[in-house]
């Protein structure tokens, strides 16, 4: 362990500031579709007994109309946050009739591209542009690709700890930047070992065989309906998944925080040919994109975590970085566990809670070319054949095998899952970390290689798999309703979420081509 690690731990050690780390903000966003009792992909609209789509602040729609996203408030203790996400989908899933929450990332049987319905958002200049903007996006990258799911883990450490590792550090730039510039070393340090989250988390091996709608693959056929392959972790998160060659050559530095949003300001204001050559408007004149540029708004950019800064009311997320500086981390690439109702658990958001930490506080020098290259490949490189037996991985300039490291990256996380339990009392945490410890001795373990071995034992393909636990989940979430109170809150929140969006529709608005000339002055305008 190095000596700036463990010069910052013994400081969060100190009686005096022991306590901050049970001040750390958890947040989660899970995604997930609504389908039919047979598995298909729902094509009724957003429910309306679940409020607005567009104004509710937990229960919204991602790209299509029919995947759902709940999203916790940010709270001190992964308990609360996971209790709060449960609460979500029991409301939700009493409220959907004859329909259930998909239980995995991957989707079933898709109907025709042009049967996805694209998620609508009502008829304010806002949900319009929320509309084009997924009109672009299904222009882009297919709306196959956009029926995807996943786990997104909000983390900030508390405001407190800043300038307590900045005196130690003897950094002399301001708080703002002091932070901004922490939370980006963490990001780098992200870069560097997500590779392990996706052994220990990755649960997408297989994948239904409509998915790739004839394109080619190197994937093995497991049954008619099924393709695989024997040692992958996460499929959703390889080449297989959201993939585009506009964004193939945009790579946002983590050296600073100025270049990352410079690189995604010129993103959003640089033309791509192929994008200009579609048009912004079809051939009825109808809006079907926001732009013709590389990305249409800072969102599209698709990576595995994120700076973030919580936005003030029509403010884009660029804004509020540049102004304000990096508030949280947004990790964006945990699958969802089809055996967990939740897609998480509270043992998998702990030992988050140690990862994205050893991230924040151990060394973490400037990525350079070769380095971040090698990132990227130990990256892919573990989503397609993590389990491997014998897989080595790029460390440092050296080949070493997955297993040793991982184990090493383990042993370091095991003083921050100390001083986890000795802030909150109890070894949850450390339960949490010898739980993943398990998965690395005996890759048997992980949730890639449980849902392949099920599938195998029972004769099943991933379609009847997935749709046998969104069943299962479901029996669980109705078994144990929601409290009267706690229903009258999530009614009061949908009724009052649609008389939000309705006064935005009654209000007097502008013309809607000027509402998004405006949207995209409003971050050309930026100078850093």
């Amino acid at each position: 362990m190095s000596d700036l690690l463990n010069r910052r731990l013994a400081l969060l050690g100190e009686a005096d500031h022991l306590s901050l780390l049970t001040q750390c903000l958890h947040g989660i966003e899970r995604e997930t579709l609504r389908v039919t009792a047979q598995g298909e992909l729902a094509q009724t609209p957003h429910p309306v007994a679940l409020g607005s789509a567009l104004t509710h602040a937990q229960i919204t729609t991602d790209y299509s109309e029919a995947l759902l996203e709940f999203i916790t408030p940010a709270e001190p203790d992964p308990a609360d946050t996971l209790a709060d996400l449960e609460r979500i989908h029991r409301f939700a899933a009493s409220r959907l009739d004859d329909e259930y929450l998909w239980s995995p990332s991957m989707p079933g049987l898709l109907p025709d591209e042009a049967q996805i319905p694209i998620a609508r958002y009502g008829s304010s200049n806002i949900g319009r542009l929320k509309y084009v903007y997924r009109r672009g996006l299904a222009l882009r990258y297919g709306k196959t690709m956009q029926c995807i799911a996943g786990i997104h883990y909000n983390f900030s450490l508390p405001e407190a700890v800043w300038p307590l590792l900045q005196r130690l550090d003897g950094d002399g730039q301001s708080a703002r930047d002091y932070q901004s510039a922490s939370y980006i070393a963490l990001i780098r340090n992200f870069r560097r070992y997500s590779w392990l989250l996706m052994y220990l988390f990755g649960a997408s091996p297989a994948l239904d065989a409509s998915f790739l709608r004839g394109r080619p693959h190197q994937l093995q056929q497991l049954d008619a309906d099924t393709l695989y392959l024997p040692w992958a972790t996460s499929l959703r998160m390889s080449d297989l998944g959201y993939q585009s060659s506009a964004q193939s050559g945009l790579t946002p530095c983590y050296n600073d925080l100025a270049s990352y949003t410079e690189s995604l300001r010129n993103a959003v204001a640089t033309p791509y040919p192929a994008y200009a050559e579609i048009g912004t408007h079809d051939a009825s004149g109808e809006w079907q994109q926001l732009n013709s540029n590389i990305i249409q708004i800072e969102n599209e950019y698709y990576s595995s975590i994120r700076p973030k800064r919580v936005t003030r009311s029509g403010e884009r997320p660029i804004q509020a970085l540049m102004s304000r500086g990096v508030q949280y981390v947004e990790v964006r690439c945990l699958d969802i566990n089809p055996y967990l109702p939740l897609g998480i658990d509270l043992a998998e958001a702990r030992f988050l809670d140690a990862f994205i930490l050893f991230c924040a506080l151990a060394d973490s020098p400037l990525l350079a070319g070769v380095e971040c290259r090698a990132c990227t490949e130990n990256f892919l490189k573990t989503v397609k054949e993590g389990r491997r037996p014998g897989l080595h991985l790029q460390h440092d300039g050296q080949q070493v095998e997955l297993r040793t490291w991982a184990g090493e990256l383990l042993d370091a996380f095991a003083p921050i899952a100390a001083l986890l339990d000795r802030a909150h009392g109890g070894g949850a945490y450390r339960e949490a970390l010898e739980a993943q410890r398990a998965k690395v001795q005996d890759p048997a373990l992980t949730p890639s290689a449980r849902v392949l071995a099920e599938l195998q034992h029972h004769g099943e393909s991933f379609r009847a798999f997935a749709l046998r636990q969104s069943k299962a989940h479901a029996e669980t979430f109705r078994a144990q309703p929601l409290s009267a109170a706690e229903e009258q809150d999530f009614e009061r929140m949908a009724r009052a979420s649609l008389a939000e969006q309705a006064e935005l529709e009654a209000a007097p608005a502008g013309d809607f081509d000027s509402f998004v000339a405006a949207y995209q002055a409003s971050i050309l305008g930026i100078s850093q």
